[in-house]
């Protein structure tokens, strides 16, 4: 499914074809961004295995989470996991390449998942940091939803390899994206 736009107006149809595929294809993990919980909710009751990825603290503002302690609470009370950690794709090499200006090799692959569009790069973002933190089995297809800034409006099954190993990831198909 290619939609027309992108953002939070896609939401709830992608999570809509993100539970679709994981019945069908009979995918039990999933991971989600979610920086307020908003995407990570329309997932509360689904029977699937999902981990919610925040936005790492001092993302907008320093010593900070997005995600309000009321909202994780929430989103754990109705069994899923809430990882909130540095981003693989960017995180200590950003200060490299904000201080000392230049392009390094994590950020161009960044830039070249966003080739895809901003929801791929972050839907293997996310899987890798849940798998590195233990939350998703090693070697299995995942479901995995992302977007391009608020909200989601992108779904893809992968199997999602670590950052040692990030080369290794494989996405299997795109279920939905930005066009």
């Amino acid at each position: 499914m290619y939609w027309e736009g992108k953002g939070q107006e896609y939401t709830e149809a992608t999570v809509k074809l993100a539970l679709e595929a994981a019945k069908e294809r009979g995918i039990k993990n999933m991971v989600v961004a979610t920086n307020k919980g908003t995407t990570a909710e329309f997932l509360i009751g689904s029977g699937l295995e999902v981990v919610c990825v925040t936005h790492v603290n001092g993302f907008k503002t320093p010593g900070e989470n997005e995600m309000s302690t009321e909202t994780r609470k929430k989103l754990e009370e109705a069994g899923m996991k809430v990882l909130t950690t540095t981003h693989v794709l960017s995180g200590a090499e950003r200060a490299f390449s904000n201080k000392f200006g230049g392009v390094y090799p994590v950020e161009i692959m960044a830039h070249t998942l966003r080739m895809f569009g901003q929801g791929v790069k972050v839907c293997v973002e996310i899987a890798t940091m849940a798998l590195d933190a233990g939350m998703l089995p090693h070697g299995e297809s995942i479901i995995a939803i992302g977007g391009s800034g608020r909200g989601a409006d992108t779904c893809v099954i992968m199997k999602p390899a670590h950052a040692k190993d990030i080369l290794d990831t494989w996405i299997e198909e795109i279920v939905c994206k930005p066009r």
